[in-house]
């Protein structure tokens, strides 16, 4: 894929559908062990599972499910995704990854969010996107925070990974609290 593709574009990262070429790329950049516990991922999947979801992905209308590609390089770093879009409510939940720890904490997410952010209220006339952070990424609460999530509450031991429980923060940001802060 290349730039072309690119449904959204910043200064350093460009977000692009995924195709069925995708699988085997989605595959290797999220089995790493950090990103596996960053995510809470404990279930072990396949490439073919991985081109049987993307595919049904592809066509979901309460998803919009990106990857995260370097405007440098074309090189395939995360993904990103709205999703339970509910268009009665206008309401969605957000994820993010960065797949490898050497691109994490580069400012690449942070502003795949502000694309994905922009395109949830702006294109989809979203009212709210909401998301959940595990309670030891603080990092990525960080920058949840950082771009205008509100923290909301705390579901206590939700997660059981590596033989603990763990705490899942749960934010939110409104239409309006987006607007006040990035639209002039």
């Amino acid at each position: 894929m290349t730039k072309h593709s690119a449904l959204l574009t910043g200064a350093q990262v460009y977000l692009r559908p995924l195709n069925g070429e995708d699988a085997g790329l989605y595959y290797h950049m999220f089995y790493g062990t950090e990103v596996r516990r960053l995510t809470g991922t404990k279930k072990h999947i396949t490439k073919e599972q991985i081109a049987g979801y993307i595919e049904r992905k592809a066509g979901d209308d309460s998803t919009v499910l990106l990857l995260i590609a370097l405007k440098e390089n074309d090189e395939v770093i995360g993904d990103i995704a709205i999703q339970d879009i509910d268009p009665d409510n206008r309401s969605a939940n957000l994820r993010i990854a960065i797949g490898e720890e050497r691109y994490q904490g580069q400012g690449y997410g942070r502003e795949a969010l502000l694309l994905m952010l922009d395109y949830g209220f702006g294109i989809l006339n979203l009212h709210r996107i909401e998301l959940e952070v595990y309670s030891y990424n603080a990092r990525a609460a960080h920058v949840y925070e950082s771009v205008g999530f509100v923290r909301e509450g705390v579901r206590r031991d939700t997660l059981f990974y590596n033989h603990e429980y763990h705490d899942v923060i749960m934010m939110g940001m409104l239409e309006s609290e987006y607007r006040a802060r990035y639209v002039k």
